[in-house]
């Protein structure tokens, strides 16, 4: 299980950002955000759709495990995956 946090303090008030992220299945993380909202998200249907290698590279569960959350939000490899923060609390990914 891998845990990543950033203190809220660091975060302007009126900016929603992640805090808080812990994988919690495949391609599932429990996100936490600044207003104290939590959203558990699948990524999985997501990644399975996708058609570009660099994307589904991130179906083994290893490389998707190695996350941080860097300015609030939830980073792969320095950028090489994002998502919308609007994205995310609405745990949806589009």
């Amino acid at each position: 299980m891998r845990i990543t946090e950033t203190a809220v303090a660091e975060v302007p008030a009126e900016t929603m950002v992640v805090v808080a992220a812990e994988l919690v299945g495949p391609h599932t993380l429990a996100l936490m955000f600044s207003n104290g909202t939590r959203q558990t998200v699948d990524f999985g249907p997501f990644l399975r759709r996708a058609a570009h290698p660099a994307i589904k590279a991130y179906l083994n569960e290893a490389r998707f495990g190695e996350f941080e959350i860097v300015n609030g939000n939830v980073n792969w490899n320095d950028y090489d995956l994002i998502f919308p923060v609007a994205d995310l609390y609405a745990g949806e990914i589009r």
